[in-house]
């Protein structure tokens, strides 16, 4: 059996990572732990020369740096997320650095979140609950009760999902239950599950201009960046509203501000924006039309144990040599 000085080591750049997960390295490597939340750019240069693999999330920037002063003793990045935007793919590939990921067991989670996100956008959820709080229920008359907090309904809307992978599809099978008039989906090619449903492929500028709920559910890469432009919001219906529970890159962020101050379109539901902490001062929060959540599209007990353990058998995958249940291919 190896020593504990000569086992391999790992570096796990997050904090409260379920123990379950954790044992399971510690069976196999040496194990550290970092200490800030959310750790630093600082702190993972200073920890990472030597170690064999590093567990991080999407908050940790996997770069050409970070790589070179890890050494040559790296060989795989586990990355608890189904994105991997963070992490530089031509210099993992440069360094011999694998990659693991966590698809498909977060799809479900993700797609209860965001229908909460869109029922909450357009129903007005928080911005009534605001109004409960801070009085503004007392003073409603039977005058402006009829108008007071009325949002719109999703039955007999179209709804148009930007990408329809697997969390894609799960938003459509549970939408469509809202019995929908019409669902839309972009994707590179048909997907015949979404069809089965009623679903229609069509390009992104029909989606936006056809759609009353705009639901971005795609991965962040060149290609997709601001795929949600000025001109695609220009083409947005008065009432549209636009989720997002992809990456905030999609967006081009001052052109939705500019769009919802002025009214052109009916709302946004974001669990992603730009950047990651969103600033205090930033004006989506000043907005009675937007929801905002931190990033929780992922969050629930069951789904982020699932995401742990899968990340920590795609590292001890590389150590044994075979395959990776989940690898990022480059």
């Amino acid at each position: 059996m190896l020593t504990t000085m000569s086992r391999p080591k790992v570096l796990v750049a997050m904090k409260l990572v379920p123990e379950i997960a954790i044992d399971l390295l510690r069976k196999r490597f040496d194990v550290e732990v970092c200490d800030s939340i959310p750790i630093t750019r600082t702190e993972m240069m200073k920890k990472v020369p030597g170690k064999f693999a590093i567990f991080c999330s999407a908050l940790s920037k996997i770069d050409e740096e970070l790589i070179k002063t890890a050494g040559s003793s790296l060989k795989v990045v586990g990355t608890i997320s189904v994105g991997y935007d963070h992490v530089d793919l031509t210099a993992m590939k440069k360094y011999g650095v694998r990659l693991g990921y966590t698809p498909h067991v977060l799809s479900e989670t993700v797609a209860e979140t965001t229908v909460g996100l869109l029922i909450a956008t357009t129903r007005r959820f928080f911005e009534a609950n605001h109004a409960l709080k801070t009085g503004g229920w007392k003073d409603v008359t039977t005058v402006v009760w009829m108008n007071w907090m009325c949002g719109r309904g999703i039955r007999n809307s179209v709804v148009g999902i930007v990408g329809c992978g697997n969390i894609g599809t799960s938003i459509a099978r549970k939408l469509k239950t809202f019995d929908i008039s019409q669902l839309l989906y972009t994707s590179r090619t048909e997907k015949p599950a979404v069809k089965a449903l009623g679903g229609k492929l069509v390009t992104i500028d029909e989606l936006v201009e056809q759609s009353d709920f705009i639901i971005l559910s795609i991965a962040l890469n060149e290609d997709t960046k601001f795929i949600i432009n000025r001109e695609r919001i220009a083409k947005m219906k008065s009432h549209a509203v636009l989720v997002n529970i992809g990456r905030g890159g999609l967006i081009d962020q001052d052109a939705l501000i500019e769009a919802l101050q002025e009214n052109r379109i009916g709302g946004a539901g974001l669990d992603v924006m730009t950047p990651e902490p969103l600033p205090l001062d930033s004006p989506l929060m000043k907005m009675d039309n937007v929801v905002l959540l931190p990033h929780i599209g992922s969050a629930s007990i069951e789904t982020r144990a699932e995401m742990a353990i899968l990340t920590a058998k795609n590292i001890i995958a590389v150590l044994d040599n075979t395959a990776m249940p989940n690898e990022v291919k480059y």
